[in-house]
């Protein structure tokens, strides 16, 4: 059956950076104005969606009796210091289970296996569709493609490639929580007991690590670089790609990327490079690879190719119509 309306996409997440969300989240992902895309439009705070996205979404009421009867407990106590939350059906806007998607973000670290096997069961119950990028999930798929630059979509699909005058950046922070977090960190203070030179940008980094402090528009600085270091927080499996890797191919950066096998399947070949491991031996690859531009002027093309699929292809906009067409 076709439908030939264009369908409405409202979204909901529990990242603390999108509460409220922004009724112009991932507007800077279409050519069109209004976050338009062939047969949708994302609307996040839309009232009356056709079709809801729960995004990186874990709010879910608590299946447990006995922890629902202390949890109401708890919120007598909290209610007069925090304002009360809508209940799920209101959150859900009346949407139907089948129009409602799941999408999680998060690395599957190995620690919160089982938290995150009871959130998919909770997810389930409410939404027609859900996934995640690890062998866990109902429907284990790659993570469609957001990034952080925040340079229009005209202009990342029809611009040339930037002057190029700076040979290796990375982009990280200062993140602890986990152990995966705790090993990048780990390889952050070889590189700056190292002799590579490389310009380091990031949020919460550590005092010995240095630094030049908070990205707003990864652009900026990421434009200038021929190499860029994007090394994932979680690398051992076949579904899991963050944006670490679509911001730098956009920014026509070649990089040299720590991360699983999603990558190999998602990108062509040639538009980017493997670090082999975050130790003497990957610092010792660094140290080869930008002495010099050749490896990026070699690559050029198969980024440009890169750039074209994350853009048209991977883009979570071409990923949510595609949905919608399927469904109506």
């Amino acid at each position: 059956m076709t439908n030939n309306k264009q369908q409405i996409v409202g979204m909901i997440s529990s990242y603390q950076g999108l509460k409220p969300s922004p009724i112009d989240w991932l507007w800077m992902q279409s050519p069109h104005p209004c976050g338009v895309w062939g047969n949708i439009q994302i609307m996040a705070s839309a009232p009356k969606p056709d079709f809801l996205l729960l995004y990186n979404f874990n709010d879910f009421p608590n299946s447990n009796p006995q922890q629902q009867r202390f949890g109401g407990l708890l919120s007598r106590f909290r209610k007069q210091a925090q304002p009360s939350q809508p209940n799920i059906q209101t959150r859900l806007r009346g949407v139907p289970k089948e129009r409602i998607i799941s999408l999680v973000r998060e690395p599957p670290f190995q620690k919160l296996q089982q938290k995150r096997i009871k959130e998919y069961q909770q997810a389930q119950k409410y939404c027609g569709y859900v996934s995640g990028p690890d062998e866990f999930a109902p429907n284990p798929d790659y993570m469609p493609a957001i990034w952080y630059i925040n340079n229009s979509f005209r202009d990342l699909n029809e611009m040339g490639v930037p002057e190029k005058n700076r040979s290796c950046c990375w982009v990280t922070s200062g993140i602890a929580r986990t152990e995966n977090h705790r090993q990048r960190l780990g390889f952050l203070r070889l590189l700056t007991e190292s002799e590579l030179e490389f310009d380091l940008y990031g949020r919460d980094l550590p005092d010995w690590a240095g630094g030049y402090g908070k990205v707003g528009n990864k652009w900026n600085v990421m434009a200038p670089y021929y190499y860029n270091l994007a090394i994932e927080n979680y690398a051992d499996n076949e579904w899991y790609v963050s944006e670490k890797l679509w911001d730098a191919l956009l920014a026509w950066c070649l990089p040299i990327y720590y991360g699983g096998s999603a990558a190999d399947k998602l990108l062509p070949p040639g538009s980017f490079l493997r670090l082999p491991s975050r130790d003497e031996k990957g610092i010792a690859y660094l140290k080869e690879v930008t002495a010099n531009p050749d490896a990026w002027h070699e690559a050029k093309d198969a980024i440009a190719e890169a750039r074209q699929i994350i853009l048209h292809e991977l883009n979570l906009l071409n990923w949510l119509s595609k949905f919608v067409e399927q469904t109506l």
